[in-house]
């Protein structure tokens, strides 16, 4: 069958023996004790994760349910648990401090979008006469991509989550069906449930264990935002050649003085503003990831940045 998703449909179909809708029992303590471990070895691995209870929404309540309405929402400036998504952390004696304000806790969720090769999750739901695994079949023929081999998870309902990464500084964000029936996307600001979670309706299970790949680029532009709808307006000047080699020199200057943890966004950011101005391609893309590289960053990942900024879909070139 060209271009089908073979580990997608092969992960399906060991679910569906296994009889992935079943809901199996255990004593909570258990659960809590399985979930945090669980979370634990996941964080080991670069994971960003938080727990969630039984319903597979965040675990602690929220610290601000009685702030009066209008105020900024605080996602974990304050330094209290209970910001859900925001909490997820790789630090294994923070985690055990969530886990210990979370005694309910059942699971643990993993934040998308973070780190140099961030997560990104495509969610198959299989009921109610949807099939989303035949959906992404359909989507990989009709765009000619294959879906890799990549880890896939199976839901108690009987659906898949494959997981993926993306290029840093990348705008995925989540949806439901927008790519096809059944077809949802957890992107930055989303999370996934992670394999071992007991949930009010079964387990999620590990269906197939694989190294997790990078997403493919046809299916990464359909994941990427619409361009905005602009007015047309007069095209901005070209910056003559010295006004432009300062504004460059200045970009990778920001991507060096990038603080902890912001890296990957300042050179998303940069690259785009870069070719905004018309810069060559080659040459700056390179000045980029090279000082990217000289932090610390994986070339393969800066380089992914980079070509994300680069096809972005609304530019003004000179």
């Amino acid at each position: 069958m060209q271009n089908a998703p073979d580990p997608v449909a092969r992960a399906g179909a060991q679910h569906d023996q296994q009889g992935g809708g079943s809901v199996d029992i255990v004593p909570h303590g258990l659960a809590w004790r399985q979930a945090l471990h669980a979370a634990t070895s996941a964080a080991r691995r670069g994971l960003h994760v938080f727990p969630i209870g039984r319903a597979k929404l965040p675990a602690i309540r929220s610290p601000h349910r009685d702030d009066p309405r209008g105020i900024p929402q605080c996602r974990g400036a304050c330094g209290r648990p209970g910001h859900g998504v925001h909490d997820a952390t790789t630090d294994a004696q923070r985690l055990a401090a969530l886990f210990a304000a979370a005694p309910h806790a059942t699971g643990y969720g993993i934040a998308c979008g973070r780190g140099a090769y961030p997560l990104l999750g495509i969610d198959l739901d299989r009921k109610n006469g949807v099939d989303g695994v035949v959906s992404l079949d359909a989507l990989a023929r009709q765009h000619t991509f294959t879906v890799p081999d990549t880890m896939v998870i199976a839901t108690p309902s009987g659906g898949l989550h494959l997981w993926f990464t993306g290029p840093a500084g990348a705008p995925v964000h989540n949806s439901a069906s927008k790519l096809g029936p059944g077809i949802d996307v957890r992107g930055y600001g989303g999370y996934l449930v992670g394999p071992g979670s007991w949930t009010a309706r079964g387990v999620y299970r590990v269906a197939e264990l694989r190294d997790v790949a990078e997403l493919p680029d046809p299916l990464l532009s359909l994941m990427l935002p619409p361009p905005p709808v602009r007015r047309p307006r007069p095209e901005p000047p070209a910056l003559p050649g010295p006004r432009r080699s300062a504004a460059l020199l200045g970009l990778v200057k920001f991507v060096l003085q990038a603080p902890e943890g912001e890296l990957n966004n300042r050179l998303y950011w940069a690259a785009c503003r870069g070719y905004e101005t018309g810069a060559d391609a080659e040459a700056f893309g390179r000045a980029l990831v090279d000082a990217a590289v000289s932090l610390g960053h994986p070339e393969r990942a800066a380089e992914r940045t980079v070509k994300s900024a680069r096809n972005a879909p609304v530019r003004n070139r000179a």
